[in-house]
């Protein structure tokens, strides 16, 4: 049978494995994708804090407050798979340039609401474009940057990112909220979505590297409804609680729907999800970690918030500047991790040590009391929980997209993607629960329920939800430990990424 070969008469195996030139204009590409990168994280968060005034200027109930957050975690979460595959099978720049048209639109239609339904239907809209940009724009860094040295020097970027979107989602939010209109958290989509298209327009090439493989329509269907299962359940269970069956029927169902999609995955001639991006023991480490951390991120974002603002009476951008330090530490950690320590001594000591950090900063924060103050019981402890998450975020992320062969890219960054995700849905909906509880035992052994009582009883919501954070980093500190290899991770020169710019 002959060989293939591209319009030079290179054979493609040849090309595959020939190490590549990395564009020119790389650093340039890495700040359109860091851009993009920003949208679609800093969404997950910038509107809750609008969300009071939304639900003032449109009337929605207190019930329905939470599906325009929901609606996009359940778009996103559910067809980040196939909006993975998709930019392996139909090209990149289409993709990333087709996900940042979409989500600017939607994110314009969500700012010109005039009801509940028209706004959660646009949320739903910006997830399920954002499912189809994330993952272009993750295999997009994987395949450019080929150099050991500058891939971690921009993981580090693109992965302090990641970890402090939803700091900044909370801090622009505020300013935008407070300076303008709620609306305004949506329209500034549409600013930064111009800068990324035509930044991507110009400097991005397009090439298919799953060209000759098809659809895999059962997975994607089997896959998109167990992840979709998943986080409803979950959402459900903050509304609900875990005796419902919308919570534990739709958990059980995701559970079984996602372990049919990985017995069919090994019969599929053209798998969604080929296992061989899972099996790797390193990989399967950051996938776990990378879940961890969304879960345990949210004792941070979510508590922490309504601390600063009703018990310490923080307007929303003064909220989001508090958050400033700890985006600050988590940058310079994820600088350090990337380039410095990775490179040294291997994940099997960086991670680890991120998430002990991280512990050790959530377990400090539950000092807060009725009397506490942001310089005394808040900033300190910020700065060590963003150490130690900078030093586990863009490591994990490397390493679960690293020596992924490029017709698989997407589909990897897709499932990074998915673990936050995931996590982060768990963590929100199992720390609200928690927290919960600790009120309400706090309440009951605790009455005449005094107005001091029930701030007391905040404050135990809030300290058994940093506990939990603690328990989730202090569990990945443990597993991420057992389950790297030790020293400096190899490449596979048959895996590496192939530039095509």
């Amino acid at each position: 049978m002959p060989q293939k070969t591209v319009g030079d008469g290179t054979p493609t195996g040849a090309l595959a494995n020939a190490p590549a030139e990395a564009p020119a204009h790389r650093w340039w590409i890495l700040a359109v994708i860091a851009v993009a990168q920003l949208m679609v994280v800093l969404d997950a968060t910038i509107v809750n804090i609008a969300l009071p005034s939304a639900q003032a200027d449109l009337g929605f109930s207190d019930g329905n407050r939470q599906w325009i957050v929901t609606a996009y975690a359940l778009a996103f979460a559910s067809l980040l798979l196939l909006g993975g595959r998709i930019a392996d099978l139909f090209g990149r720049k289409p993709a990333f340039l087709v996900g940042i048209v979409g989500f600017a639109a939607a994110s314009a239609l969500g700012g010109a609401a005039n009801g509940f339904t028209m706004l959660v239907v646009a949320r739903a809209l910006q997830g399920a474009f954002g499912a189809l940009l994330a993952p272009a724009a993750l295999s997009l860094l994987n395949t450019t940057f080929t150099d050991a040295r500058e891939r971690a020097r921009a993981f580090s970027v693109y992965g302090a990112i990641a970890g402090a979107g939803g700091a900044i989602g909370l801090l622009l939010g505020g300013v935008l909220t407070d300076a303008f209109d709620w609306r305004w958290t949506l329209y500034v989509n549409v600013v930064i979505a111009v800068v990324a298209f035509v930044g991507g327009w110009v400097l991005l090439g397009s090439h298919r590297d799953a060209a000759d493989a098809k659809l895999d329509v059962p997975g994607t269907v089997l896959v998109a409804a167990g992840l979709f299962s998943v986080v409803y359940g979950f959402s459900n269970a903050e509304t609900h609680d875990w005796g419902s069956p919308l919570t534990w029927g739709f958990l059980v169902a995701g559970g079984l729907l996602l372990a049919a999609f990985a017995w069919w995955q090994t019969r599929a001639a053209h798998p969604l999800l080929p296992l061989r991006i899972l099996l790797d023991r390193d990989r399967g480490a950051s996938f776990i970690a990378v879940l961890l951390t969304g879960a345990g991120m949210f004792g941070v974002f979510l508590f922490l918030t309504y601390y600063l603002q009703l018990n310490l009476g923080f307007s929303p951008t003064r909220t989001g500047v508090a958050f400033l330090p700890m985006v600050g530490a988590l940058m310079v950690a994820a600088q350090v991790g990337t380039t410095v320590l990775m490179p040294r001594i291997g994940p099997k000591a960086v991670i680890p040590l991120g998430f002990a950090i991280a512990t050790a900063g959530m377990a400090w924060l539950t000092g807060i009391d009725l009397g506490s103050s942001y310089p005394s019981a808040v900033l300190l402890q910020v700065i060590v929980i963003g150490v130690g998450l900078g030093l586990v975020m863009p490591p994990a992320m490397q390493l679960a997209t690293g020596g992924v062969a490029a017709e698989d890219a997407g589909v990897a960054s897709a499932t990074v993607n998915a673990m936050q995700q995931v996590g982060g849905s768990i963590g929100t909906a199992l720390l609200n629960t928690l927290a919960a509880s600790a009120a309400t035992d706090y309440l009951a052994g605790h009455r005449p329920p005094s107005r001091q009582v029930q701030a007391q009883a905040t404050i135990e919501s809030y300290t058994t939800a940093f506990w939990w954070s603690a328990v989730l980093f202090g569990a990945g500190t443990v597993i991420t430990f057992l389950l790297y290899r030790r020293g400096v991770p190899r490449q596979n020169a048959d895996a590496a990424p192939v530039v095509h710019m």
